[in-house]
């Protein structure tokens, strides 16, 4: 909570409390894989918007290929259709969350 909180919530006097709150996620223990095909869909969107900055109708092309294929493909396969790559190395990440701050910064000019 102190790394991705708000700090908006005075927790004073619930110390003991938030030592194991996540624990109330239920999604941990139902479906502990739910929240990876979260962050697999961020990347994949974000690859999706860094591609269209450089050529936006054959990136929208290949994303409506790509979803056109529902589920007739793995999830790799659908990606590359997309002209995205499957990866989520740290490389990669890196490079995706650099264009985001780029266009962050872009939106402060």
């Amino acid at each position: 909570m102190d790394a991705y909180g708000t700090g908006v919530t005075d927790c004073t006097g619930y110390e003991s409390v938030r030592e194991y709150s996540w624990q109330r996620q239920l999604h941990l223990y139902e479906v502990p894989f739910y929240y990876i095909e979260y962050g697999m869909a961020q990347l994949g969107a974000l690859a999706v918007w860094k591609n269209s900055k450089d050529d936006f109708k054959k990136t929208i092309s290949a994303y409506k290929k790509a979803l056109a294929l529902g589920y007739t493909k793995s999830i790799p396969g659908v990606y590359e259709t997309a002209n995205i790559t499957f990866d989520f190395s740290k490389k990669n990440i890196k490079a995706l969350a650099e264009f985001v701050e780029e266009e962050l910064k872009d939106l402060e000019d």
